[in-house]
């Protein structure tokens, strides 16, 4: 019988993304408290989404409104990035950027969170930016999987090719 396996990724679904986005932009701009401040929320190239205002404090409450919309969309806020807001001329800009991959660095910790704490028999490989995890028992996989839900790598997870 071959091997069983799964993969380890972090992919956002950038449709549930967008419409997020979209419904945080039509909040900000129905709502009372931000009436006046020109706060505003938008893609800037293919990754990067950024909130203006005209107030620090604004900028900040619209990046809570659109993190509140991205967890009512089933989607981690560990795939979000946002930094500060920084001064730019009258307005306060705040970027961030979706987090999409497993880099070499969280993929090693992975893999020997796997080695060290999983079910014997059970292997992890790198491949690009993903972690194949295959193993003889379907059971030592969904252990795997409990895992890894259980531990926080400061990414978001999904298991996706379970055969």
């Amino acid at each position: 019988m071959a091997d069983s396996s799964f993969d380890v990724v972090s992919k956002v679904d950038r449709q549930e993304v967008d419409n997020a986005l979209n419904q945080a932009a039509k909040e900000l701009s129905q709502r009372y408290d931000f009436r006046g401040t020109n706060t505003g929320i938008a893609w800037s190239g293919e990754e990067t989404i950024v909130i203006t205002s005209d107030a620090e404090e604004r900028a900040e409450a619209a990046l809570d409104v659109f993190k509140e919309k991205l967890i009512r969309r089933d989607i981690s806020l560990k795939a979000f990035d946002a930094g500060d807001p920084v001064a730019s001329g009258k307005q306060f800009k705040l970027s961030g950027t979706l987090v999409e991959g497993i880099d070499s660095e969280h993929a090693k910790k992975i893999s020997k969170k796997i080695r060290d704490e999983g079910p014997k028999g059970v292997k992890a490989q790198i491949q690009g930016d993903e972690l194949r995890v295959s193993s003889k028992k379907r059971d030592d996989l969904q252990e795997t999987i409990a895992l890894l839900k259980g531990e926080d790598f400061g990414i978001a997870l999904q298991f996706v090719n379970y055969r």
